[in-house]
């Protein structure tokens, strides 16, 4: 009983516990239960624009590791082949929402790490809903339903938390960040990756494949595989709880609607 009440703890977390800084809410970290027998980590990859990177893709399927893919549908469009290959593997693969142009989920400022922003309650709305669109426009919403939501630069205005939770998806967090974006030296991710401790969630790209960061990806996988640790999907590691935001509205027009009248 305490095993259940703890992880419930811990799940909630990112819907419920926050930092704030300069008005915008940021990721705290977010963790998953610990494994029974053995470490366990959940890998969440980020599928942002741009290709795939096989380095890290390919390994995933040869060795069988799970993991949850944040998708926008600006990379669902380009990457067809890897889509129709990562609906062949529904055991290994669970799609979050990663939005549809991966525009941050912001309406009180224009920019962001000088990424233009939403803008507006409209527009956070139409950036969700899109994404979830465009996943099952792909045929991959029945791999492994989710409700799992991560807007770009994993920033979000108070607004935008709103929305998300009355559109029934809750926001991944992450407790590992490995790659800054695909931004750091393999050195670096590897030393990060091999940091990860029994439930912590690693945040990584696989979508920039001519990028170092992606070289250390791939041998952080096989660090911790070799260090004994199963890999989980986010949603397989919630299993006592899962997502449970209920569901409140399923348009964009219903929200703005309730919001004119509240």
């Amino acid at each position: 009983m305490n095993r259940i009440i703890v992880f419930f703890a811990l799940l909630i977390t990112p819907i419920l516990s926050r930092a704030w800084t300069d008005g915008l809410a940021a990721e705290r970290p977010f963790k998953i239960a610990k494994g029974y027998d053995h470490p366990q980590v959940a890998l969440t990859l980020d599928l942002c624009m741009n290709r795939i990177d096989h380095r890290i893709f390919d390994l995933l399927i040869s060795q069988k590791i799970p993991a949850t893919l944040f998708v926008t549908g600006l990379w669902l469009r380009k990457n067809s082949d890897i889509v129709e290959k990562i609906r062949a593997y529904p055991e290994l693969f669970e799609i979050g929402n990663h939005g549809a142009n991966h525009i941050p989920p912001i309406d009180d400022r224009n920019t962001v790490y000088g990424i233009k922003t939403a803008g507006g309650f409209w527009h956070i709305c139409e950036e969700i809903i899109g994404g979830m669109r465009a996943i099952e426009q792909a045929h991959l919403a029945f791999l492994q339903p989710s409700r799992w939501y991560r807007g770009a630069t994993a920033l979000y205005s108070r607004n935008a938390i709103t929305i998300i939770g009355k559109l029934g998806f809750c926001i991944a967090g992450f407790s590992v960040n490995a790659d800054e974006g695909a931004s750091l030296p393999a050195d670096e991710v590897i030393r990060r990756m091999k940091t990860a401790k029994d439930g912590d969630v690693i945040i990584a790209h696989m979508n920039q494949p001519l990028r170092a960061s992606g070289k250390g990806v791939a041998e952080g996988i096989m660090f911790l595989k070799q260090r004994g640790y199963s890999f989980v999907k986010l949603s397989d590691a919630a299993t006592l709880t899962t997502c449970r935001t209920k569901i409140l509205y399923k348009s964009c027009a219903e929200i703005v609607k309730d919001q004119k009248n509240s």
